[in-house]
């Protein structure tokens, strides 16, 4: 019997629970499966020799930042218990390079990534009640559910409701190719580049734009804010730009397009019709 095996040059780790609101309920879970998770994967790729990664690490490891945009040599600040997952998880790899320089690894902190391919064929579908915005417009949108529920309005901002910094998922995943590539600098340790558009966008904002590219209306009921969430969050990418020669290329009305060209033809995303179970 021939046997095959496969050596794997380096993980993209995108492995992880995800809700800001659901850490603050189930601190336990998160920590957990995130962390846990984590080290177990790391004890396994250094076991087989592959130590060339790229995390994916989140905004929300800088708090409540004082003042916008955010760059990677912001002090770093959690509000909830998802955002110290990915901060202890960046502490472990900046440890881990430190022990063995063999490792080399790329950090990147993503601020909040929406849309869809542009085919319509791939896209978002989570289970249950969405815990982010844009997944919830489009299924109030198609008609799964009846509003959309904006949690805090009293934030110090245009319009009253937080502000984000929304980057299409086609410019994420050129960024994972881009971060792959420069895992072949011989320099590269362990290192941080933020992933995001460098503007920031209002959630109404947000609603206004995906009722252009859908021709729908959102219904909203304005709820208290969440804990743990911050008022305004937003990338500085020059570093990205510079080092991995990234840049995003899309806009929010890009992103509202292909959301809702994917809703529309898959209204009850990858499960059967009228099941929104899946």
């Amino acid at each position: 019997m021939t046997l095959f095996t496969c050596r794997f040059d380096a993980v993209i780790h995108f492995a992880g629970l995800k809700a800001v609101g659901e850490s603050v309920r189930k601190p336990l879970l998160y920590f957990d499966n995130n962390l846990i998770g984590t080290i177990i994967l790391f004890q396994v790729m250094a076991a087989h020799g592959c130590k060339k990664l790229v995390f994916s690490s989140s905004a929300t490891v800088y708090g409540w930042p004082k003042e916008v945009p955010c760059t990677e040599e912001f002090p770093l600040s959690v509000t909830n218990p998802y955002g110290r997952t990915k901060l202890i998880i960046e502490e472990i790899c900046r440890d881990l390079y430190c022990s063995d320089s063999d490792w080399k690894i790329i950090l990147l902190r993503y601020f909040n990534p929406v849309g869809a391919h542009p085919s319509g064929s791939i896209g978002e579908d989570p289970r249950g009640i969405p815990n982010n915005l844009m997944p919830f417009v489009q299924q109030v949108a198609v008609g799964r559910l009846t509003s959309l529920t904006i949690f805090g309005n009293d934030y110090k901002t245009s319009d009253g409701t937080g502000i984000r910094d929304y980057i299409h998922v086609l410019d994420l995943a050129e960024g994972h190719i881009a971060a792959l590539r420069k895992l072949d600098d011989a320099k590269i340790g362990c290192e941080v580049y933020n992933l995001g558009t460098g503007k920031g966008t209002s959630v109404l904002e947000m609603v206004k734009a995906f009722e252009q590219a859908s021709g729908k209306k959102i219904p909203l009921a304005m709820g208290g804010r969440r804990p743990g969430d911050a008022e305004i969050v937003y990338a500085s990418t020059k570093k990205a730009e510079r080092e991995l020669n990234w840049k995003a290329k899309h806009g929010i009305d890009d992103m509202c397009r292909d959301q809702w060209n994917w809703a529309s033809k898959n209204p009850y995303g990858y499960g059967r019709s009228g099941d929104s179970s899946n």
